[in-house]
């Protein structure tokens, strides 16, 4: 996944995923520092900023901050408001775009993600079901480098939730506990719950599923290539990112929200 002396960027949400990857790769000696994006999600972003923040100020490492409304004109509500798609959509679409993007400005070897076994087991049963190809093509824990595009590791793969939430109570790292609060209906979800629910009569059945994935299925689809149009890829006229069209989807998503009249919402903690 990457080398002792190579540099590497968490992807910190403030959950226990994240912060639990970004302890272990300090505690290992990996040259790490996190990168926290504000999606402005009322309570639920400010709370997790509060952990990202609270962690790397107990490390005393660098976290990297960047907002999606102060730096972008733009949020994750109004985002959602105005494509009238699921709020996922354009969260991971951001996302994506700005760890790539701080990770090549400021030359990081490597993007490091929280996923952990749950999670890609999850996500491999929905591309399964709908057998998109080109998306089980790149489900891999490493994807290398190619032009425009940084690294992008998933070290958590083999972990699944409760191990890394038992990683955090040990180590005493205080973590979001709260499900985002735009993410409630999201198929990602219920698909976990499909899986729990078959791992409770058939125990390994996740590992099995996804490790086997990797060793037999994997390399029978990784000739398919992940893109959303055709054509050669060119630099986006507003950003210079990676894009098949004049302007990239992050950046035609920005154009469209930061116009929009913001979207206010307003959720209340569970817990």
């Amino acid at each position: 996944m990457f080398a002792p002396a190579e540099r590497l960027l968490v992807a910190v949400s403030g959950g226990k995923d994240s912060l639990a990857v970004w302890d272990i790769l300090l505690e290992l000696g990996y040259q790490a520092d996190g990168l926290y994006i504000g999606l402005g999600i009322d309570e639920y972003s400010q709370e997790s900023r509060r952990h990202a923040r609270a962690y790397a100020d107990r490390r005393g490492v660098l976290l990297r901050e960047v907002d999606l409304a102060a730096d972008h004109g733009f949020d994750i509500p109004t985002a959602a408001a105005v494509t009238r798609r699921a709020p996922c959509g354009s969260c991971g679409l951001s996302k994506r775009h700005l760890f790539n993007q701080v990770a090549l400005e400021h030359g990081y070897n490597a993007v490091v993600t929280g996923h952990n076994l749950d999670d890609e087991a999850a996500v491999l049963l929905g591309n399964t079901l709908r057998w998109e190809v080109e998306y089980l093509a790149r489900q891999f824990p490493v994807l290398d480098a190619r032009p425009g595009f940084v690294r992008k590791v998933k070290p958590l793969v083999r972990l699944g939730e409760r191990e890394m939430a038992a990683y955090c109570v040990v180590r005493g790292i205080e973590y979001q506990i709260d499900e985002c609060p735009m993410a409630v209906g999201n198929k990602h979800l219920g698909f976990k719950e499909m899986l729990n629910h078959i791992e409770e009569q058939s125990p390994g059945t996740k590992a099995a599923f996804l490790f086997n994935f990797f060793e037999r299925g994997h390399p029978r689809f990784a000739g398919d290539a992940l893109r959303d149009h055709d054509g050669e890829l060119r630099s986006c006229a507003e950003c210079g990112s990676p894009t098949t069209a004049e302007v990239c989807a992050f950046c035609a998503l920005k154009r469209r929200a930061s116009e929009a009249t913001p979207v206010t919402l307003r959720t209340t903690r569970t817990s």
